[in-house]
């Protein structure tokens, strides 16, 4: 017979609600302390949150087509519309099956150089920064790369001169957890500096979004092929039956890709390069893998993938700690039953790979960086949904290959030539409140490695 989830005591429960409006990361680790399944009660309004692999294969997975997305939604369809990240039902479906084929591992393979090139580029330029002495912000760099990579591979696109979309980007998430906490009852015209922002930054995207549109799609009507995922965006906004339509939903659809085809990288990059400063043995771990793969100065290539295996490790090792996304959140659609508990219609319902990374049962010493958990023998004997950094079922990140593929490269030439240690006094970079995005810098001190 199912039940109910424990919620938490009635002394505990004060404490939880205050962090759902102020601090979501720091309610979902205590949950996370209470039990596997919780059931948290906000007047008529019921929140369940599980965090068991198998909770969350069932979920993400096995049922995933009676979850729809949940807390947040909202908020990000602000900014996003109807994206691959917030659409539904066969919307989108036509979405995901219109820009998969640029995303075939395939493609992404093939598009191994052009990464390597770019990551060469901001070797180069740290090479140059390391000697003018001081301190360089090495996640603005990175966000640079990344914006680069993403132009070149998905977009067939330039996007030198588009470096304002990060502080953009930015402004919109500053929004979206703004309306999160005040549960979107205050419009985005009152002057509040949030707003404000927000307001700009809408404009600003809105603006550049126009500006790539036209620009490819002149590009595409002289002749230029047409395989990559920005081409085939406006391919099926030309379809539309609704010009007006055809327009709004290829606007959010590039907006989508611009903020989660960069800004996940690079916060992973900025954690990956903020831990390695912090862990010197696994540096120096990395660093000898890559001289020994990289030999003599040269940029990698799509062979040196596995090759570089403990880069790899490292960069897992970070995500596990720091995943991109750190919360799934969902809405039960129809009644349903969950690891033996009761889900009723029209649930929240969240799961976190920030708390399943950290789960005891699963992660010996959770809170230690430590990326031989990694390794093929140990990764063998764990759930595999102990571990879900991209997200898991249907809605699995789209862009996971190239992702890992950016971050492997860029840890291991970075590693290879330079050394990039915290500026004193910025040692203890937080966590960001309701979000494990880096944010407001990272200034590191480089030099040349020895």
């Amino acid at each position: 017979m199912s039940a109910h989830p424990p919620g938490p005591a009635f002394w505990q429960l004060p404490g939880l609600l205050r962090k759902l409006a102020v601090d979501r990361l720091a309610m979902m680790r205590d949950a996370a302390d209470l039990s596997d399944a919780v059931r948290v009660s906000m007047g008529p309004k019921k929140m369940y949150i599980f965090n068991r692999p198998d909770y969350a294969k069932h979920v993400l997975a096995d049922n995933a087509a009676n979850y729809h997305k949940g807390i947040g939604l909202v908020e990000s369809r602000k900014v996003l519309g109807d994206g691959l990240l917030t659409s539904e039902g066969d919307l989108w479906k036509a979405q995901r099956r219109n820009v998969q084929p640029a995303f075939k591992p395939g493609r992404i393979a093939a598009q191994a150089g052009i990464v390597a090139e770019e990551a060469g580029r901001l070797l180069d330029l740290l090479r140059l920064r390391a000697g003018g002495g001081g301190a360089v912000d090495v996640l603005h760099e990175v966000t640079g790369l990344t914006l680069g990579v993403l132009g070149r591979t998905l977009m067939d696109t330039d996007m030198a001169g588009h470096d304002g979309i990060a502080h953009a980007f930015e402004a919109v998430q500053d929004q979206a957890m703004f309306d999160m906490v005040t549960q979107g009852l205050m419009p985005t015209w009152l002057p509040f500096a949030t707003q404000r922002n927000f307001r700009k930054a809408r404009k600003d995207l809105t603006a550049t979004v126009d500006v790539l549109v036209a620009d490819r799609s002149a590009r595409m009507s002289e002749g230029d092929g047409a395989d990559d995922a920005f081409s085939r965006m406006i391919l099926a906004a030309r379809k539309e039956s609704d010009p007006v339509l055809g327009r709004k939903r290829l606007q959010d659809e590039l907006v989508t890709l611009l903020l989660a085809g960069h800004e996940t990288t690079a916060s992973t990059l900025g954690w990956t390069l903020l831990l390695l400063a912090r862990h010197p043995q696994v540096r120096d771990l990395v660093r000898e893998e890559a001289r020994a793969v990289l030999a003599g100065g040269r940029l990698p290539d799509v062979d040196d993938l596995h090759k570089l295996s403990y880069t790899m490790q490292v960069v897992q090792e970070a995500m596990r700690l720091y995943p991109p996304v750190w919360i799934l959140p969902r809405i039960a659609q129809q009644a349903d039953e969950v690891g033996g508990f009761t889900v009723p219609a029209k649930a929240d319902v969240l799961v976190s790979p920030y708390t399943l990374h950290r789960h005891p049962d699963f992660w010996e010493d959770p809170e230690r960086f430590d990326p031989t958990r990694f390794e093929v023998s140990r990764v063998a004997n764990r759930p595999r949904y102990a571990y879900i950094p991209f997200g898991a079922g249907p809605r699995f990140c789209i862009g996971s290959n190239l992702g890992m593929m950016e971050a492997v490269f860029v840890t291991a030439l970075l590693t290879r030539d330079l050394d990039l240690d915290v500026v004193p006094g910025h040692e203890g970079v937080a966590e960001p409140m309701m979000s494990l995005r880096m944010r407001g810098g990272l200034p590191m001190a480089i030099r040349s490695a020895d």
